[in-house]
């Protein structure tokens, strides 16, 4: 089932922040380059990357406790499969927020596999400095 026309602009209207490493952020946005203070990240030219979380699956509101458990539980699963992970934040036009991680280093049939596994209905990603894509999952 496709989602709904308000979640997907919801989606396209977010910001995808990740945090610097001195401090500040920059924020992913989709259909757009990956923002130029992100680029030094990378270690190849067309490396792949995703913005992801495991808060509330299914694009439905869950408690911080189960959230924040699911979250450790994506980051042990990214550590594992060898991403280099940067903090992030997406945040949305109403001021939503959603913890989140921007993993680098990671092809897209795992990322592909953690969103199923932590059942997300969407995820941001995109290979090297080229454009941010939504990846929906629902």
């Amino acid at each position: 089932m496709p989602a709904s026309e308000a979640l997907r602009r919801a989606w396209l209207a977010t910001q995808y922040r990740v945090r610097l490493p001195r401090g500040g952020y920059a924020a992913i946005r989709i259909g757009a380059p990956l923002p130029a203070a992100l680029r030094p990240l990378l270690v190849a030219e067309d490396e792949p990357w995703g913005f992801i979380t495991a808060w509330n699956p299914r694009a439905q509101a869950r408690g911080r406790a189960a959230n924040r458990a699911a979250q450790r539980a994506l980051l042990q699963a990214l550590r594992e499969r060898g991403a280099r992970l940067r903090a992030g934040t997406g945040v949305g036009a109403d001021g939503w927020r959603e913890p989140s991680l921007f993993a680098l280093g990671i092809d897209f049939d795992a990322l592909d596999a953690l969103a199923a596994r932590f059942e997300q209905a969407a995820i941001v990603r995109g290979r090297g400095g080229g454009r941010a894509e939504l990846r929906e999952y629902v």
